[in-house]
């Protein structure tokens, strides 16, 4: 609990409270870095699994240029009012997924989050949309270095440090 930052009643988020709104959050938004030091951000889906945040996109996207000059990256959910809910920011490092495996098993992930809305194919170490698109998708992995978890209401900041 940060108290600067924290109203004197105010308590820490427990860690699986925060993990509950990680797997629950239907939008993330991305922060990466371009080549010229500028920020880059855009909403994603993602989800949350094994102690991280996974996504897709597109490899002629930018932040998929991005990370592959700079891995580091700002993941952010919450709710846009002011009185209640709770905000949450995961600093880390992409890394790519290319095991067929872990894809498959992510691929399920996307389809039962999404009660089968989003539906990967893999092969070749990527996603591949079903359906007549057939939108071809680099998946990454992001695992926590820190979170913070921001409680509205009674405002209170709450920082969890992991270990790499």
């Amino acid at each position: 609990m940060d108290r600067r930052f924290s109203e004197p009643e105010a308590v820490a988020t427990p860690w699986s409270e925060t993990e509950r709104a990680l797997e629950a959050a239907e939008v993330f938004w991305i922060c990466t870095v371009r080549r010229d030091g500028r920020p880059h951000l855009t909403p994603l889906v993602a989800v949350w699994l094994d102690e991280a945040i996974y996504f897709g996109t597109g490899a002629k996207e930018q932040k998929a240029v991005n990370l592959a000059q700079n891995p580091h990256v700002i993941l952010s959910t919450g709710c846009n009012e002011w009185e209640r809910g709770l905000d949450i920011v995961v600093e880390g490092e992409a890394a790519r997924v290319r095991e067929q495996e872990q894809l498959e098993r992510l691929a399920q992930a996307w389809a039962k989050k999404w009660d089968g809305r989003w539906r990967y194919e893999v092969g070749d170490g990527m996603f591949r949309e079903s359906g007549p698109s057939g939108a071809e998708a680099l998946v990454f992995a992001v695992a926590p270095k820190k979170v913070f978890a921001f409680a509205k209401g009674t405002f209170g900041q709450t920082r969890y440090l992991f270990s790499p």
